[in-house]
């Protein structure tokens, strides 16, 4: 029989397995050598019906552990729609409800879906006393001294190296170390604009930047975002002789959790560059793929130095160290100014405790268990919400990072949910937080990235009965 006949009769076989789900989504297949023993086919002929399953978005291959059934495959739930661009001198954040779903995070005895920070056991916390202990003995001034306004020049040579995705595109000097990632991307903001001016943002955004611009006394525009490209660039390049800066998650945003394609940020430094607009990457959940892959930030492809890229170790490391940094380009000087007059330095003691972390090879380590981790919750995640809410439930499908975006029926208000969600010790961000044009009201983000236990599946259950009782 021909090697081609042979290869997509294997596929074949794989296909209707899926479709009939004998095998379900984020089901590992056989191995290449199980498989050509199965078949008894050579090793070519499995490898070329694996990459003809991949191609048609069937499984999807994971480098060391192999072929699985990907989430594509199986998706029984609709893609999340997307909103018109938002435009209007009126604008208020959603204080109120960012204020009221904040003010419960501290309870121990709820189901944090709300925060989004990872879980206690996704942290290292054991490695982290290790460098801990190891700087404290190293510094004769335990850490009390001051460092350099634009920060530790250890830490910002070990960044310079962990940034390989960038290619050696930027260097220890083209950093400063910032308080996490919030107070880097409200300096870019400080750097570049002044209050009157227009901001671009995704939409839904993350509602820390909706605050930082109402604070520096900024507008917004929201700007349609797909759940999986990202921001519509047609959209935007109308608005951008209007627009000071842009602000934009490109690599797993928070809440959508899409990965803008490669060919889209070629695109989006062409039109930045084009009309001189500057572009705050935050791209604090880059490190966070479930792909083969880190994917490049935007900042890779940026000439100008009008990309102002951020990072931070807050949400895949130690939260509380509130250690974030930016390679501002062309604003570096102006940046370094700001941060003088704030904070005068950062901590020395946290600073060194992850450049410490991150010279010693940890950190890698800890990616690929927080990675493999987060992946098995987020196939979980989609089981659980495909089985317990409504049929007509829209989902984002996150490419990495650990939020989930849910669009409800129309009829559902999520903060009347949230009221009765909390009263059943369940927590969740209720979609109106998300923008600053009162949208999303049957919408909410989940959080993930926590240990899965009978309870919080439990609650998954509940919380979708809940949306039932509402019809």
């Amino acid at each position: 029989m021909a090697k081609d006949v042979l290869y997509l009769k294997i596929a074949k076989s794989v296909t209707e397995q899926i479709k009939s789900e004998t095998l379900q989504f984020g089901d590992r297949l056989p191995s290449l050598r199980s498989a050509q023993k199965l078949y008894n086919v050579s090793l070519n002929t499995v490898k070329q019906a694996y990459m003809e399953l991949e191609s048609r978005s069937l499984v999807e291959s994971r480098p060391k552990y192999g072929y699985f059934v990907s989430q594509t495959s199986q998706r029984k739930l609709a893609l999340p729609s997307v909103a018109k661009i938002k435009v209007s001198e009126s604008q208020k954040a959603p204080e109120d409800l960012i204020d009221k779903v904040f003010g419960t995070i501290a309870g121990t005895d709820v189901t944090q879906f709300a925060l989004g920070i990872p879980g206690k056991s996704f942290l290292p916390l054991a490695k982290l006393k290790k460098s801990m202990v190891n700087v404290i003995k190293r510094k004769n001034d335990s850490g009390t001294d001051y460092e350099p306004v634009q920060g530790s020049e250890h830490l910002r040579r070990e960044i310079a190296k962990w940034a390989m995705v960038l290619e050696g595109k930027i260097t220890e000097d083209d950093l400063v170390i910032t308080s996490g990632a919030m107070n880097a991307v409200y300096n870019c903001l400080m750097a570049v604009t002044k209050p009157g001016d227009w901001v671009a943002v995704e939409s839904p955004v993350y509602f820390g930047i909706l605050q930082a611009i109402q604070l520096l006394g900024l507008k917004v525009v929201e700007i349609p975002t797909h759940p999986v490209l990202g921001v519509d660039l047609e959209a935007l390049e109308k608005m951008l002789p209007k627009l000071s800066a842009c602000c934009f998650v490109t690599n797993f945003n928070n809440p959508l959790g899409f990965q803008m394609p490669d060919e889209n940020k070629k695109e989006l430094v062409r039109l930045i560059t084009e009309y001189n607009v500057p572009l705050i990457e935050d791209d604090i959940y880059g490190n966070v793929y479930f792909g083969a892959e880190r994917p490049k930030p935007c900042k890779y492809y940026d000439e100008a130095g009008l990309v102002m890229w951020i990072g931070s170790v807050t949400k895949v490391l130690a939260p509380g160290y509130r250690i974030g940094w930016v390679a501002p380009g062309k604003f570096k000087d102006k940046i370094i100014r700001q941060k003088l007059v704030q904070t005068v330095c950062s901590p020395s003691l946290y600073s060194d405790v992850i450049a410490d972390f991150l010279e010693h090879g940890r950190y890698d380590h800890h990616l690929r268990t927080f990675r493999k981790k987060l992946y098995s919750n987020y196939l979980q995640i989609q089981k659980s919400v495909a089985a317990y809410f409504p049929d007509n439930t829209k989902v984002s499908d996150p490419k990495g990072g650990f939020m989930l975006w849910l669009e409800l029926d129309k009829r559902i208000c999520t903060e009347d949910l949230y009221d009765e969600a909390f009263s059943q010790k369940i927590n969740f961000a209720p979609g109106r937080m998300f923008s600053q044009y009162n949208q999303y009201q049957n919408c909410l983000r989940l959080n993930y990235a926590m240990e899965w236990t009978d309870r919080v599946e439990s609650d998954l259950e509940k919380l979708g009965k809940m949306i039932k009782n509402r019809f």
